[in-house]
């Protein structure tokens, strides 16, 4: 998933669980700050993310500093998306060799 693109599904995922379009955010946006994010909207955008890129988090393994930003959270997903393909890769690896 290009980045633009993972920029894009987070703000659709904003727009959902704050019931108001969001666009136009840049990464510097402060999601906490800015767009007065309440911990169970923290909560529905993560779920909406996970289906929509496939990962799964754990909320609990979430740092703040991993959600102060539009940015550090796209950074967040990203990591979580490559080790994702990271695992498929493994497994796929251990079936072939079986």
């Amino acid at each position: 998933m290009e980045r633009q693109e993972l920029v894009l599904t987070i703000e659709k995922a904003l727009s959902e669980v704050l019931e108001r379009p969001v666009s136009g955010l840049t990464e510097e946006t402060a999601l906490f700050d800015e767009l007065q994010l309440t911990s169970l909207a923290v909560l529905g955008m993560l779920m909406s993310v996970e289906e929509a890129t496939g990962i799964s988090v754990d909320p609990e393994g979430l740092d703040i500093d991993d959600l102060r930003t539009l940015g550090s959270f796209a950074d967040y997903v990203e990591a979580a998306i490559r080790k994702e393909e990271i695992h498929k890769g493994e497994i796929h690896k251990e079936e072939g060799t079986s």
